[in-house]
């Protein structure tokens, strides 16, 4: 997934933490995700992952918040700050994993994960996983999902184009098999960022 999200202003100095999630029926397409590159937030993170602006802000704070542990800190403040470097599609589900990151890098408690992942349908109603920018704008329908860590549901969806419910719960289906390449790149990324220290 080629976009790239940072969580504050500051481009990062040196290259990230780099996978290839792809496996056996799986078309995303590589991640690459480095914590912890700016000295003053509590936690940043950096998410390359080949909408209207407040639109997107809405659907992410949302998400977060439906994860995010906030009972326990009832006077506190949480700011996500996403920076888009650049956009080569799936924006949206890229923005999602951005914040997860982030979150868990400043080690904010969730009641668990959470990712983002972007389905396409062409004309002939093929789908495509992880669509990049061309991909979405020749599309019929573009369905991006977050999906938790512990039981793969929904915590958000948003669509744009025509699909049947047949399409959609393909899709969603798609979506959340998907996630488990997500979910295990990030467990890799924080191994072998906590087995550095």
């Amino acid at each position: 997934m080629d976009g790239a999200m940072h969580t504050d202003a500051k481009s990062r100095a040196e290259t990230g933490t780099e996978s290839g999630p792809r496996g056996p029926g799986c078309s995303l397409r590589h991640f690459a995700c480095e914590q912890n590159l700016l000295s003053r937030p509590d936690g940043s993170a950096s998410f390359i992952q080949g909408v209207a602006e407040k639109s997107r802000e809405q659907l992410i704070r949302n998400t977060c918040e439906a994860v995010v542990l906030g009972a326990l800190h009832p006077r506190t403040s949480i700011t996500v700050v996403l920076q888009v470097i650049s956009d080569a599609g799936s924006l949206l589900a890229c923005c999602l994993n951005a914040a997860c990151m982030a979150l868990v890098d400043a080690g904010v408690p969730m009641r668990a994960l959470f990712c983002g992942v972007t389905c396409a349908l062409d004309s002939d109603g093929t789908l495509v996983l992880d669509p990049t920018a061309k991909q979405e704008k020749e599309a019929r329908a573009v369905l991006t999902f977050a999906l938790d860590s512990v039981e793969r549901k929904l915590l958000m969806s948003t669509t744009k184009g025509l699909y049947s419910d047949a399409e959609l719960q393909q899709c969603l289906a798609a979506a959340q098999a998907a996630s488990q390449h997500v979910f295990r790149f990030y467990r890799e990324s924080l191994q072998r960022r906590y087995s550095k220290s």
